[in-house]
């Protein structure tokens, strides 16, 4: 069964936005700048609908071509989304996720979300001389394999792939599903230090697709990190994938010597 639509107060973009034919400032990025605004203040609730082009165009007496710029231009930042049958939407806000060494379980539940966790993978497997070099440990003959799809209020997030020696940890599903990795480990009296990490991006598969709602050939963002405890110990490998729509990682950066 179909959920029913839900009706947002209507939002007139006539009277909302403010075009300054002289500025500097091309016109399509004066539009997207005040969408962007009336979407981050909720005055366009995710959710709520734009007119369609034609009609934003006359109200705004710009031409189509202007108006199509300044909406592909927040679909490119992930705010709208197109929808055959639908028409243009506001999506939610992405997550915005710090990078520290932290689990997202922990992250989502520090902004106040609900993580949900479906475990697709738990089991120890033989460990391959490349697995046992991820995890830099040439000896290494079983590893723990998990892979869970990350979820927040309901909506899908990500799918964490991960790596640990055996007998690190030994985690049931029900653990996996209410807590986060790093909490199961520092349970486990692993004392986490530090990890190396990359961040990428790539396009999704049709499994990617199926289990993160995205279409496939859609952007997701990557990571690949590699864990280390206070004894310079690999206690995890993962690799994870993001849907760029609804996700984004903040880097902080200081001045380096002069």
């Amino acid at each position: 069964m179909s959920k029913p639509d839900v009706t947002f107060p209507a939002w007139d973009a006539g009277r909302e936005i403010v075009l300054d034919p002289g500025s500097p400032e091309p016109l399509y990025f004066q539009v997207s700048r005040q969408l962007h605004a009336a979407i981050e203040d909720g005055r366009l609730p995710a959710g709520a609908r734009l007119d369609n082009e034609v009609d934003l165009a006359a109200r705004l007496r710009l031409s189509r071509p202007t108006i199509r710029q300044a909406i592909q231009t927040l679909v490119n930042q992930g705010l709208l989304v197109r929808r055959r049958g639908v028409g243009t939407q506001v999506v939610r806000t992405k997550v915005a996720r710090p990078l520290r060494l932290s689990s997202l379980f922990d992250d989502l539940a520090g902004l106040g979300g609900k993580p949900e966790s479906a475990v697709l993978v738990n089991r120890v497997e033989e460990a391959g001389a490349d697995v046992a070099e991820l995890l830099e440990a040439p000896g290494l003959t079983h590893v723990r394999r998990l892979k869970r799809l990350r979820s927040a209020d309901g909506e899908p997030l990500a799918l964490m792939n991960n790596y640990l020696p055996d007998g690190l940890v030994d985690p049931g599903d029900d653990e996996l599903r209410e807590r986060g990795l790093y909490q199961l480990l520092r349970s486990a009296g692993v004392r986490l230090h530090a990890a190396e990490q990359n961040i990428g991006a790539r396009l999704a598969t049709e499994e990617d697709a199926e289990l993160l709602q995205e279409e496939p050939g859609a952007a997701l963002l990557t990571m690949r990190r590699t864990t280390y405890d206070d004894t310079g110990r690999v206690v995890e490998y993962g690799w994870h994938v993001y849907r760029a729509s609804r996700y984004t990682f903040n880097l902080s950066l200081t001045n380096g010597p002069q």
